[in-house]
This record gives structure tokens, C-alpha cells and sequence, in this order.
């Protein structure tokens, strides 16, 4: 969500800042700021809208070698100049930039107020730079510290002293904080992309962590003890990673490499000597394995409906009970935590907060959890321990695309890891095996049928109404299909199994509505065949993604065909249709396809 760059060194701060924000704009944001230390004073600069719109503001000569900023997604208070970080006490003295959600900030406005301070914003964030300066203290992180004290929520922030330009602050709870190590130089950010341009050696703050940072390094802290040892990391990734190359947009960027993608979250995981798969990050012996006797998979949006698929696959192959909730849900209903259940949490960033605060609940009350993520270092995936990584490569648009596919590809090693150890044969393995290693070279194919998806794209971008609807794990895809359209393109689309169509959701089907149907050439195709006459008979347009085979015994609008599978791995590839047509349909309705408008790609608060 909201983005925090900060810089002390030699050099000059405000492109460096500025170039830190714009490697951030993919986690959305409707405002931006920058403050920077000018002699012994703050000079802020802050404009609704995108970065672009900041740096109109910036003089040209701005020099100074201390700064920080940030990219703001509204919580309290509308977008507005007044409302953007960084947030100044009423002398102007301290700067603060806050990512999270301050719970009490109500309560403490108020006492700000009866002490005769005058708020300029209507932001919880702003209560901190108040809170700092009413601390004077001869130690700048001694006055955090005691502002600190008085929060309730969550943080992410860093915080800028103009008296003492040779001092960042920066402190974390719930809300990631990375800093990157140069040469006589210190970056501050709250996503490493923001950094990779500059220095690949990295540490993570930890929750109840502060660093004091300087230009020669940094030392960290327990916010309620003494200092802690931190380890620096090596980023996974490099600056290309983050540039479009060849493609307009990052979505669609995205969408192509998934064959590459999931090449590597393959690689070194399958196992033909025994027909089975190698996860080493599940550090889970066979014995403790057998002893599970339900999984329980928790995410959110597309992490969750990869859950759902996850779900399936490993019923199908492992026979072991599985079900997937929202994870925004899960810790709100005093969930019973059991021993004999496994656990795993999905996360695209690592960092989604309710995903977070369900993998805390877990190992509060004794329960094993696992990670899925694509972040190497990640919150979730430190707090997990064990689970396994995507390695999908950075995934700048918004929408999930090679991640929510290379999501599906791990669960799918996992479900045929659980299976061999129970009674999944030596043969079905192998099967299982080979379709995993086909899956890049299908992915190929499919997407070489872009032309003629976007053809049936027009079409379907002149409702404002669509179904998605799907039988057993094509139930999965179809929610993900519909949540796609409705994320890139804002036209409204809904999700049903394909047997809930007669049970209230066929009153609304009529020439307006089209119906994409995900329908696998397997058991249950005569089954999807007869819905597809329900939705003609009452005039419905109908559009079905199916396998290369004979003819529809059907008429329909419009088919897109891919390759067939193995029947547990169909759905990774019936997906991959439906993500070019939501980009085609949101580029037909002039939409922003990389930023959708009121959304963020890593959610960091409730």
C-alpha cells in the first residue's frame, strides 16, 4: 500500500527519493510527498495525485544528502495536499512519514488539541510528529521511542530530525521496513524495489524493531530494550526486474512470463527417482506428515482463491481433508487450532497484514503453519519458517497474475509430495510428474491465442455485467476470472458454481449478461453443457473456455481452447484464457491496468 523512501549519505537525496517513489507507484497510492533537510531546516513538498505531479513542485536546485518520502493510500482523511506525508510538527522541525494505521489516533488528537496544538491534516499519521516533538529528548530515538509508546496499531516509518541532519529514525511494527546498505550511504524503504537499483545487501526490520540510521551505517534496537544483531540479506532480484522491457503495461509483462515463472518454481522440485516432488522448506519429516490430518489454507483475494484450488488438489492426490478460508476472516472468529492439522498461509508480498495476524494467531495458540510466498525475507515467510518459496520473479501490476499461477504450480508439488507418501501409486505419480514439467511449454501456446481473445474481449467490454461459473476446481478459476475483470477493468462480474445458476443467479441472466463458462472436456462436461442451455434459452451470450476437442454439441458466442492435462492440473491452465481477457476488456474500457483505481498491491493494514 502506502511507500516509504528515505536517504543518508553523500550524494544528492531528491532523485534518489524521487526514483524510490516511482519503483513504488505499483503498490498504489493517491498522493505523494518529500521532505528534506536544507542547513538546519526541513524543506516538504507534498501534491495529491501521482509523483509525476510532485516533482512539478520540486525547485530545480534542491541539494541536500538527508530525505525521506512517501506514496500514501488513504486510511483517514480523503486524498488531498494537506492529508499527504510527510507529516511536520508545529515548529516544522520533525518530519514524519507513517505506513499503518494508528487505532488510537482519535483519542489522541483530542489531547493534542486540549494542549493547544493545531492539527493541519486529517490524518491518524500526523499525530506522531506532534508526539515526537512533546518528547524533546537529547537522543532523536529516545523522543521516537516515547511517541511510540503511546501508539496503538500499526507502523511502518521513518522519521527526519532538521537539527540533526546526520540521523534517520526508522521503527517497525506490523508494517514493513527495509534498509539497504551502501557505500557511506543508507537507504530506507518499505519495499526493496525502491532499492535495487542501488545496492543489492539488505536487512529486514522485525516487529518491535528501531534503527538509527547514519551515512556510515546503522545500529537497531528493541523499541523497549537494547540493541539487536541484524544479518544483511542479498536481494533476489535485479534492477531489470522492475523495468516493462518490450510491453506497454506490467500486467501484460507478467502475463508472459509466466512459462519462465514457472519453470523456476519447478526447478529442482521434482523428484523422478521415487515419482514424487522435493520441497527442502518444509522441514516436515515423512513421519509428521502422515500424522496430518486436515490442512487449512488461509490468504486473501487472489491468495485465497488459490487456497481454494489448493484445496482441491490436495483432496484429489493426498486424500486428506483440505478447505481455504480468508485469512481477514479466520482470527476474527476465535478459531479452534488443531495439532493434527497443517496449516499454510498464502502471500504474494509476504507482507499482507491479515494474512499476517492469522499466521500469529496459529503459533500462538501451538499450530504448525507454512508459508507460501514469493518474497524471499518476507514478514510471512520469516514468521512461517518453512514452507516454500515461488520464485515468480517481482510483480508489479496490482492484479496477481504469474504469482497467482505459480501459486497453484506449488500447491500442486505439495499435493503430489502428501499424495506419495500416502497411496498415491508410483505410476500416477510419474504422470503427475511429466504434466508438471509440460505445463511451461502449454502456458506458450496458450497465450499465442491472444488475438483471438481480445476479439471476444470487445465484445464482452460493451456490458457491464458478467457471470464466471465452474464446476468442482473450475469453481476456483472462475472466481479468480471474475475477480480479475472486476479489478482491471471495473465492470462488474460475479462468480458461481455452475449447479448454483437455478438456485437465484439465472433471474438475472438476459442479453446484457454474458456467461463465461470454464468447462473441462472431463465427467462433468454434459453436466456444463446443459447449464449452457439454461443461459441460451433465456437469450444469456455465452463464452466457455474449454479443451481442444470436437465441436461444442452447443452454440455458443465464443470458445477459447487449451491444451489438455492431467485432470488435477486442468484449472492452472483453463486460468491463464481468463487473464488475458480481463486486460483486453480493461484496455477496451480505457482503464488503468497496472493501478486500479481504490486498490494496492500489498495490503498492509486492515
Amino acid at each position: 500500500m502506502c511507500g516509504i523512501v528515505g536517504y543518508i549519505g553523500k550524494r544528492d537525496a531528491a532523485p534518489i527519493l524521487i526514483e524510490g517513489l516511482h519503483r513504488l507507484e505499483y503498490r498504489g497510492y493517491d498522493s505523494a510527498g518529500i521532505a528534506l533537510v536544507r542547513g538546519k531546516s526541513l524543506s516538504v513538498f507534498k501534491s495529491k495525485g501521482k509523483v509525476r505531479e510532485l516533482e512539478r513542485l520540486l525547485p530545480e536546485r534542491l541539494k541536500s544528502s538527508t530525505g525521506i518520502a512517501h506514496t500514501r493510500w488513504a486510511t483517514h482523511g480523503e486524498p488531498s495536499d494537506r492529508n499527504a506525508h510527510p507529516h511536520v510538527d508545529a515548529s516544522g522541525r520533525f518530519a514524519v512519514v507513517h505506513n499503518g494505521i494508528i487505532e488510537n489516533s482519535a483519542q489522541l488528537r483530542r489531547q493534542l488539541v486540549a494542549n493547544g496544538t493545531q492539527l493541519q491534516s486529517d490524518t491518524d499519521s500526523e499525530v506522531l510528529a506532534h508526539l515526537i516533538a512533546a518528547h524533546p529528548a537529547e537522543r532523536l530515538e529516545d523522543s521516537v521511542r516515547a511517541a511510540l509508546r503511546l501508539i496503538t496499531g500499526t507502523y511502518g516509518i521513518a522519521v527526519l530530525d532538521g537539527e540533526r541532519p546526520d540521523t534517520l529514525i526508522v521503527a517497525r511494527n506490523g508494517s514493513p521496513v527495509v534498509l539497504g546498505i551502501g557505500d557511506r550511504e543508507m537507504y530506507v524503504a518499505s519495499d526493496p524495489a525502491a532499492l535495487v537499483r542501488h545496492t543489492q545487501s539488505v536487512v529486514h526490520l522485525d516487529d518491535g524493531e528501531l534503527a538509527v540510521v547514519h551515512a556510515e551505517g546503522f545500529e537497531t534496537f528493541l523499541l523497549d530494550g537494547g540493541p539487536t544483531s541484524k544479518t544483511p540479506a542479498t536481494l533476489a532480484w535485479s534492477e531489470e526486474s522492475f523495468d516493462k522491457g518490450e510491453f506497454t503495461h506490467f500486467t501484460r509483462k507478467e502475463i508472459a512470463e509466466q512459462p519462465d515463472a514457472v519453470r523456476r518454481t519447478l526447478s529442482g522440485r521434482l523428484e523422478p527417482r521415487f515419482q514424487t516432488t522435493h520441497i527442502g522448506g518444509l522441514e516436515l519429516a515423512a513421519r509428521e506428515l502422515l500424522a496430518v490430518r486436515r490442512v487449512k489454507i488461509l490468504g486473501c483475494g487472489s491468495a485465497y482463491i488459490s487456497g481454494r484450488l489448493g484445496a482441491q488438489l490436495i483432496e484429489q492426490l493426498a486424500r486428506v481433508p483440505a478447505d481455504a478460508e480468508p485469512a481477514s476472516e479466520f482470527r476474527y472468529r476465535n478459531p479452534v487450532i488443531e495439532a493434527d492439522t497443517l496449516y499454510i498461509a498464502v502471500s504474494q508480498s509476504g507482507e499482507t497484514f491479515d494474512t499476517l495476524a492469522a499466521v500469529q494467531e496459529i503459533k500462538r495458540k501451538g499450530g504448525r503453519v507454512l508459508g507460501i510466498v514469493n518474497v524471499v525475507g518476507s514478514t510471512i515467510a520469516r514468521e512461517c519458517g518453512r514452507g516454500m518459496y515461488l520464485h515468480a520473479g517481482p510483480e508489479i501490476a496490482v492484479v496477481s497474475t504469474k504469482t497467482f499461477t505459480c501459486t497453484a504450480v506449488a500447491f500442486a508439488l505439495l499435493a503430489v509430495h502428501l499424495g506419495r507418501l500416502r497411496d498415491l501409486s508410483t505410476a500416477r505419480g510419474a504422470q503427475l510428474l511429466q504434466a508438471l514439467a509440460g505445463l511451461p511449454a502449454q502456458i506458450e501456446t496458450i497465450l499465442t491465442q491472444e488475438p483471438a481473445i481480445e476479439s471476444l474481449a470487445q465484445s464482452i467490454a460493451r456490458q457491464q455485467n458478467a457471470y464466471f461459473v465452474g464446476r468442482a476446481a473450475s469453481f476456483a478459476i472462475a472466481m479468480e476470472g471474475a475477480l480479475k475483470l472486476k479489478e482491471v477493468s471495473y465492470l462488474h462480474a460475479e462468480a458461481y458454481p455452475a449447479s448454483e445458476l437455478k438456485h437465484g443467479p439465472l433471474a438475472l441472466i438476459c442479453p446484457e449478461m454474458p456467461t463465461v463458462i470454464i468447462m473441462p472436456r472431463d465427467e462433468l462436461f454434459a453436466k456444463n453443457v446443459a447449464t449452457i442451455e439454461e443461459i441460451r434459452a433465456r437469450k444469456g451470450p455465452t463464452y466457455v473456455v474449454t479443451h481442444a476437442g470436437e465441436p461444442l454439441p452447443v452454440a455458443v458466442d465464443g470458445v477459447i481452447e487449451v491444451p489438455k492435462s492431467e485432470p488435477e492440473l486442468d484449472p492452472i491452465l483453463l486460468n491463464i484464457p481468463l487473464q488475458l481477457l480481463a486486460y483486453h476488456v480493461a484496455l477496451a474500457r480505457g482503464s488503468n491496468v497496472d493501478q486500479p483505481r481504490n486498490l494496492a498491491k500489498s495490503v498492509t493494514v486492515e
